[in-house]
């Protein structure tokens, strides 16, 4: 089985609190806290480990916190490749409500020096040669340009590796000019893409047609409780599961971007792809730490799922 290469420009230290609810401008005291390694692709390496695959997980981590994310990506068996910069890794924030509300505060994060950018592009390069996909995930570090997805989807695509993205804003818009294979947007992100407002999810649809036909090779949408959506050039799929309560939405996207990645190596078809993706995404909805996914919820869940094809196809 082939290594899988996820890139994580801008870790970070996930702490979750759990609360009765936040109030802004009042003292909120937190009934718990849990501290693990996170960042959209520190998140897709630590899931792609739990069900066994080969990672190198690359990017940039810094100071105590860096050492912390290494030390636990470490722990469960992946390669990591990161460069050490000279600022601290970010920390951020994740409170649970018990009115079933999920408020995030994210730190900015190191600025990363032109030297440090490019003993990553180095290092990169040599785990390309390695790997059989690379997976971008996440916001890019300061310092280092809006451009920086799509110049790693160059370089992927010199290297015969087929590439996947899942970011947003400007990194996205970037990436997406050069092709890369799969990206994975939500709702926001895809109208940030395309420019406009979508009012339902044929509109989703739509636009994820759009970028097919400038390229793109697979269009995931995550739509939050309405499920997930698979647009390719052989049609349109919609799976969602009901009947869970989610305790914790955080990491859900990442688990589905894992479960692609799961799928491609096994050679799995559209349906049973879009199937394990929710099942999984759904699964981790019903814990409270991030990207640690109880799998039997998860088979459970898969069994559950029904696929729609709204085009016939």
């Amino acid at each position: 089985m082939q290594k899988i290469v996820t890139v994580t420009l801008n870790p970070a230290v996930d702490k979750t609190y759990t609360a009765q609810g936040v109030m802004v401008g009042h003292v909120n005291r937190m009934r718990t806290v849990t501290k693990i390694a996170g960042g959209k692709g520190v998140n897709v390496t630590k899931i792609l480990r739990q069900y066994g695959y080969e990672v190198a997980a690359t990017g940039f981590l810094g100071g105590y916190s860096g050492k912390f994310i290494e030390e636990e990506l470490t722990k469960r068996g992946a390669q990591c490749r990161f460069v050490h910069v000279e600022g601290e890794t970010r920390s951020n924030m994740n409170i649970l409500g018990d009115d079933g509300y999920v408020t995030e505060i994210l730190e900015p994060g190191p600025v990363v020096s032109a030297r440090e950018k490019d003993a990553f592009l180095v290092r990169y390069d040599e785990l390309l040669a390695e790997c059989g996909l690379a997976i971008l995930s996440g916001s890019a570090a300061r310092g280092i340009g809006d451009d920086i997805y799509a110049e790693l989807i160059v370089r992927a695509r010199r290297a015969g590796v087929p590439v996947w993205l899942d970011s947003s804003g400007e990194g996205l818009r970037f990436g997406i000019q050069e092709k890369p294979q799969l990206i994975k947007p939500n709702w926001k992100e895809l109208e940030y893409v395309i420019g406009h407002r979508i009012a339902d999810r044929e509109g989703l649809a739509e636009a994820a047609r759009f970028l097919l036909g400038r390229g793109i090779g697979r269009v995931i949408v995550s739509m939050g409780a309405k499920g997930l959506m698979s647009v390719t050039g052989e049609g349109v799929l919609y799976a969602n599961v009901r009947g869970i309560s989610p305790v914790n939405t955080v990491g859900c996207g990442d688990s589905v971007v894992a479960s692609y990645a799961m799928s491609y190596m096994m050679g799995e078809g559209d349906e049973e792809a879009l199937k394990r993706a929710c099942a999984i995404a759904a699964a981790n909805a019903t814990t409270g730490e991030s990207a640690s996914i109880p799998m039997e919820t998860a088979e459970e869940l898969m069994n559950r799922i029904v696929v729609e094809k709204p085009d016939g196809r």
